[in-house]
């Protein structure tokens, strides 16, 4: 049995910081995630070998059988990858993403309009950040590989628009899942606030998320790349290498895969408007079958109850049939479309790989209590003019060791309400927005989160290449929004703090304009 105690402790940061060192330091993130598993298993299980490995196999188990029936979160989000990898490939062996980079061109006619375009579909496809990633990596890759632009800054796109969008978006799964979360924690304190209306006010005051999306929108305005995306950009355009060559190809991609030459633009446009339709009805479908008999049909009880991965996956093999019917209708020839569906498996494996292994460590990491240390961090006696600011950065330290933005909300956001009531009421609601925000950017900077995950799968980027180039702009928004936190913290008014960010949002666009200049120029 356990004989020592490492939950809630110091300790329990150990194995997502010795992961996530590993990973950044080797670009190996099969073993770095391996090694803090090990670590976090040992640690869990009092040190003892054939215990841990004991432990290792039920978690195993468990993300495939819970209860003795089918893992309904993991499973389905599993075979969503996997079948939308079939998909892609089907379009791909099609001609159609060919066909449709072509009529792109005549109408998005530069790398700066390629990439709106990405942050615009961010916007269109708000409803799940898992979907979003994936669909929206999927339908700019064409108009992107035609200009040139890095998959680097294909995925911080991607990644830059799903999660800032779908945590302000109240109609979508993490809407839904927050304003649950919201009135739960009210009706507990006995708090008459509406939950929906509470939830629209902290919009504005979500800084990370606003400005994350403000920065994007410079970065594509005004050329800006800083970092070691500076690189990954001069090599896509020097060198029309749209990822580093020397790590073999990233998941989504495999370049032997024959080509028709007779594509439709309809033979992409088709099973992807497919799949979107189809995810919006089986997510409100699925939500309306968990409602008590009883209760009247609303959207946010829909999406409050429903079963999202189920609902993606559901709707995948929808498309995949829509993709699967245009291909033969074209007259592809059965071998062709064998070799797609195979490759469009094999293509989703090391996704599918990262995303189980991360998984396994989130559930060491939440077995340690590591997010609810993190969370105690924050005393009694601190200042009611840091509490904003701290509340932030405890809770993007949380989702970067946990993973998590969701977990991450669960823990942080009953201790901000608790800590705002005991201080001063009128703090309540941006204290609480300053963990939505801080979630956000902890997931943006953490390898072991599964949307960072998915938005290097989505966008065919190196996992381990999206984290370090997408890193220093996720840091420059956490500065801006920080110091925003820290200005509501001492004035009181969630105005002053916008305000502040927005300053500071202009400052920095400044700065890194001088900053992008000179790495280009010492680059070249």
């Amino acid at each position: 049995m356990v004989t020592f105690d490492f939950a809630n402790t110091a300790f329990s940061l150990l194995p997502p910081l010795v992961a996530i060192v590993l990973a950044v330091m080797t670009r190996r993130v099969l073993l770095s995630l391996g090694v803090g598993i090990v670590i976090g298993l040992l640690m869990a299980n009092g040190f003892a070998p054939l215990d841990s490995v004991t432990d290792l196999a039920g978690r195993i188990k468990d993300l495939f059988i819970d209860d003795g029936a089918i893992n309904d979160w993991e499973v389905p989000l599993l075979g969503f990858l996997i079948v939308l990898g079939m998909t892609i490939a089907l379009i791909n062996a099609s001609g159609a993403a060919r066909a449709f980079a072509s009529w792109a061109r005549t109408r998005i006619r530069t790398r700066k309009n390629a990439r709106l375009m990405t942050m615009a579909l961010g916007f269109v496809i708000f409803i799940d950040d898992y979907f979003n990633t994936l669909t929206v990596g999927s339908v700019a890759k064409p108009v992107a590989d035609d200009h040139k632009l890095s998959r680097e800054e294909l995925a911080y796109g991607v990644d830059s628009t799903a999660a800032p969008v779908c945590v302000m978006a109240p109609i979508s799964s993490w809407g839904a899942y927050i304003v649950g979360l919201i009135g739960t924690i009210f009706a507990a304190r006995g708090l008459e606030f509406g939950a929906l209306s509470s939830f629209l006010q902290m919009i504005p005051m979500n800084l990370y998320a606003v400005f994350a999306l403000l920065l994007l929108a410079c970065v594509i305005v005004f050329d800006i790349r800083i970092g070691p995306m500076v690189g990954a950009a001069q090599r896509a355009r020097e060198t029309g290498a749209l990822w580093d060559t020397s790590k073999g190809n990233p998941p989504g991609v495999d370049d032997k895969l024959e080509i028709a030459d007779n594509g439709s633009v309809w033979g992409l446009l088709l099973p992807i408007l497919t799949l979107m339709v189809a995810s919006v009805y089986f997510i409100l479908s699925t939500g309306a079958a968990n409602l008590d008999a009883d209760e009247a049909f609303s959207v946010m009880r829909a999406l409050e109850e429903t079963e999202t991965t189920i609902a993606l996956f559901m709707a995948s093999l929808v498309s995949l049939v829509v993709a699967l019917g245009f291909c033969l209708r074209q007259g592809l020839r059965a071998a062709v479309v064998g070799q797609a569906l195979i490759s469009g498996v094999k293509s989703m494996l090391p996704a599918v790989y990262i995303l189980l292994f991360a998984w396994t460590i989130a559930g060491v990491i939440g077995d340690l209590e590591t997010g609810t240390f993190l969370a105690s961090l924050i005393g009694n006696a601190t200042p009611l003019w840091l509490l904003p600011v701290l509340i932030f950065l405890l809770a993007g330290l949380c989702a970067f060791a946990t993973g998590s933005s969701w977990s991450t909300f669960a823990i942080m956001l009953p201790i901000a309400a608790d800590m705002a009531l005991a201080a001063d009421a009128a703090m309540l609601l941006p204290m609480m927005a300053a963990v939505l925000a801080g979630a956000v950017f902890g997931d943006h900077c953490s390898p072991i989160s599964d949307t960072t995950v998915l938005s290097g799968t989505g966008a065919g980027c190196h996992h381990i290449d999206h984290v370090t180039t997408q890193l220093p702009y996720a840091l420059t928004v956490a500065l801006i929004a920080g110091l925003g936190y820290l200005a509501i913290g001492i004035t009181g008014s969630a105005t002053v703090g916008f305000v502040v960010s927005a300053i500071a949002l202009v400052v920095a666009i400044v700065v890194l304009r001088g900053v992008s200049a000179r790495q280009v120029m010492a680059k070249a």
